[in-house]
């Protein structure tokens, strides 16, 4: 299902929500910085997977 944003992602679905407080703290600050490009649960894996990408490289 897609929603307007990360937030409203996070309100309507337990299983995202479950999903997103496993991820560590830094990597849930940075999706927060993308709120309104994480639309569905795919989104967030996504980004969640490029951001912790990006900081094991550095």
């Amino acid at each position: 299902m897609r929603y307007d944003n990360l937030q409203s992602l996070l309100q309507n679905s337990s299983g995202t929500r479950r999903y997103f407080v496993g991820l560590p703290v830094p990597v849930q600050l940075q999706l927060h910085e993308r709120n309104e490009f994480i639309r569905t649960q795919q989104d967030l894996r996504l980004h969640a997977e490029c951001i912790q990408r990006q900081s094991f490289l550095q």
